[in-house]
Parts: structure tokens; C-alpha cells; sequence
């Protein structure tokens, strides 16, 4: 009891001493001064937010002082005519037929040669009017892809700049639209119903013989023929226009004359 006197009389003089203190320093007249002022309301304290307007304006685009004072391109849609061709339905006996891509046959480098050397003499003796050019068959051309590459000399000479349907005309008049593509130089879209139609085979020669514009004459020369054929196919053209064929027995490609041969007849 004895301590907690002793803290109780500690205390009180502490409390004395910091009451004379605040009374020096007039606290108690500013603390009950401030607490008789009226409290300001927080519209006072706070200023009215203004409506923002937002001003929009057109702003000229930078643009190359090259270009300033050049007038503003027009974009617009652009239709672009796809050179298409119809397909035909796959039949038993039409072009479309199933082969048999896994037992490919690729012809010797002897018959592929002979090949070619029969399709040269017999180009040298067609009319020189139309122009013409020899293709050497690979797997790629009549399997696969089926993408035919022709002659950039040629085509860049005598075939259309853009693309178009070219013909292709077998030795039976029959006629077969392709498609020409001038930036890859070749043909496209309906060679595979060539190709499959006619059983092209790898190092089968062919020549193709610019009847018209967009139209070829086109002789095979198979890979895998006898030495001496027994008969050969004469194809006749007018003016630019299939007329007919017929065969010469006893005649092989071998004995057809060519353009030294007529001059010395």
C-alpha cells in the first residue's frame, strides 16, 4: 500500500506540473476556441469539378515531303478472274482413272534417248510455220505433282503473258484445256487428265506443236516402242486447224525424211 501511495503522489505532481505548463501556453483557451468555430462543410474545402470537353481535330498525316504533294491514294477492292477449267467426273475409262503410283516405272537412259532422237526426226518433219519444242517425260510430269515445265525461251516467245487455257490436241483430234501459268512457265490445272488419258510413262517423248495461240498439237513417242515402229500416224493441220490423221504402214520413224533429206529431193 505503502508503494502505491508513493505512485499515486508521483503521479499527481507530474499532473500539476504539466497543467501549469498548458496554462503558460494558453492551450486551454485555444483548445476551447477551436472547438466553439463552426467545422467547414467539405463543399467549401473541395472546388466544383468542370466538365471536361474534349476538342477533336484533324491532324494531317506525316507523309515523305517526296510524296506531300502528290493526292491521296484510293484504295479499293480489286476482283481478280481466276482462270478455272471444269472438271470431269472420274469414269472407268476416262482420264481420271486410279493409277498405281507405287510401282513406278522409270525407263532406261538408252530408251529415254531413243525416245528422243525418234521425236526430233519426226519434228523436223512437220511444217516449220508452227513453232514446236520436245519434252522428255519424268516420274514428276505423269505422277505426284503432275506439273509440266515448258521452255522459259519458248514460252517467253510464244505463249500469252497472262494466264490462259491452252489446248492440248492429241492424234485423234481429242482436246484436253490445260491451264498456263506464264510466271512458272508451264502447265497446271487439267495436264494430269493429259497425262492419265494417254498412260504417259517416264521417258516418253512428246512434241508439242503450237497450232494457235493457245492451243498445242501433241505427238507421242513412247519410250518403250519396238525399234521399228510398224506404222506411223500423220497428223494433217490447215491453218492453224486439226483436220485429221491417218497412218502410213511399212514407215518408221527412222525412215521419215527429214528437212536435208527434202532439200536434196
Amino acid at each position: 500500500m505503502v508503494t502505491a501511495s508513493a505512485y499515486e503522489e508521483s503521479r499527481r505532481k507530474r499532473m500539476e506540473e504539466n497543467r501549469k505548463r498548458m496554462e503558460a501556453l494558453n492551450l486551454p483557451l485555444l483548445s476551447q476556441a477551436l472547438h466553439k468555430s463552426p467545422s467547414p462543410k467539405s463543399s467549401q474545402l473541395k472546388p466544383a469539378a468542370k466538365n471536361r470537353t474534349i476538342q477533336k481535330e484533324v491532324v494531317v498525316v506525316r507523309r515523305s515531303s517526296r510524296v506531300a504533294n502528290m493526292p491521296s491514294p484510293i484504295y479499293k477492292e480489286v476482283v481478280i478472274d481466276r482462270v478455272t477449267i471444269p472438271r470431269r467426273r472420274s469414269t472407268v475409262n476416262g482420264y481420271n482413272r486410279h493409277r498405281d503410283y507405287a510401282n513406278r516405272v522409270y525407263a532406261s537412259d538408252e530408251a529415254r534417248e531413243e525416245a528422243l532422237e525418234k521425236a526430233e526426226k519426226l519434228m523436223s518433219g512437220l511444217e516449220s510455220d508452227y513453232p514446236a519444242f520436245i519434252k522428255s517425260m519424268l516420274q514428276s510430269h505423269i505422277s505426284g505433282g503432275f506439273w509440266l515445265g515448258l521452255p522459259v525461251h519458248f514460252s517467253k516467245s510464244n505463249l500469252p503473258k497472262k494466264d490462259e487455257v491452252m489446248t492440248l490436241i492429241d492424234e485423234d483430234g481429242n482436246e484436253y484445256p490445260t491451264i498456263y501459268l506464264p510466271r512458272k512457265t508451264g502447265l497446271s490445272g487439267g495436264w494430269k487428265g493429259f497425262a492419265v488419258a494417254h498412260d504417259l510413262a517416264d521417258g516418253d517423248a512428246l512434241i508439242f506443236q503450237l497450232i494457235k495461240r493457245t492451243a498445242f498439237k501433241v505427238y507421242i513417242i513412247r519410250a518403250n516402242s519396238s525399234s521399228e515402229d510398224k506404222q506411223l500416224k500423220i497428223s494433217i493441220v490447215v491453218e492453224g486447224t486439226f483436220v485429221g490423221s491417218f497412218f502410213i504402214a511399212g514407215l518408221s520413224l527412222a525412215s521419215w525424211p527429214s528437212e536435208e533429206q527434202k532439200g536434196r529431193k
